[in-house]
């Protein structure tokens, strides 16, 4: 079996992330055995070019549509992220910008985002989350970012960062990264949401993402309940 298909059938059947990732890069096991492991914290020492090798994993054009097919609880979704403010990377500061849209409706994205990714304090990495002034003007911006004019003239400081919503990422494996939010700090009012947290996991060739919102309660209100959404790179 694939690792692109181990993944979907892992995360379709609800098991954690980081497990999914651990059969992926590791055929051989079972999947009772890795539904059976707890999912570990266990991060690696990250190495110097760690951040440019995650900003490398980050970047592409992925799609979801596989695993709609084998779930119809999942959405065929297209999620393109591309690279922007290249110039940045010598302060090791990596944009992207991010574009998110049914697969049967890709000129009318529901999301649009831009991520900067960098190291933390502890030698680790984080990926702020930050929205657009006027974002329609940037649909399809993802096709040709070099030659798109909003995005050529999109400044840091027009950014607006989302105060809590970003993803802390470990290197758990040599060709894996994985992370989440921290705690209620990411606000959502989503319905009838009280705060959202993101679960992610990356490898070379697959992005898997878990959002979720939940009242004050904890109860959840929005987002997938069996497992995440398993995005599969396209080029």
């Amino acid at each position: 079996m694939s690792i692109n298909r181990t993944l979907l059938v892992i995360a379709v059947s609800g098991i954690g992330l980081l497990s999914a990732c651990n059969k992926a890069l590791n055929p051989a096991a079972t999947t009772a055995a890795v539904a059976a492991r707890p999912a570990s914290t266990h991060s690696l020492q990250p190495l110097p070019e760690d951040l440019r090798r995650l900003a490398t994993f980050m970047a592409g054009n992925y799609s979801s549509a596989a695993q709609s097919k084998a779930d119809k609880e999942y959405l065929s979704i297209e999620l393109h992220i591309v690279a922007i403010l290249t110039h940045l990377r010598r302060q090791q500061q990596y944009y992207f910008y991010v574009e998110q849209a049914m697969t049967n409706s890709p000129a009318e994205p529901y999301r649009q985002r831009v991520y900067r990714l960098t190291r933390t304090r502890d030698g680790h990495f984080g990926s702020s989350t930050f929205t657009l002034n006027a974002p329609k003007r940037f649909v399809g911006a993802w096709k040709n970012p070099a030659q798109h004019a909003a995005l050529l003239a999109l400044r840091p400081d027009s950014l607006k960062n989302r105060d809590g919503c970003d993803v802390f990422l470990s290197k758990t494996g040599d060709l894996r990264f994985q992370g989440t939010t921290d705690g209620r700090h990411c606000a959502s009012t989503t319905s009838g949401a009280s705060y959202t947290t993101s679960e992610v996991a990356l490898t070379p060739q697959t992005l898997l993402t878990w959002d979720r919102g939940f009242d004050i309660f904890g109860k959840q209100k929005w987002g997938a309940t069996k497992g995440a959404y398993v995005f599969v790179k396209e080029d």
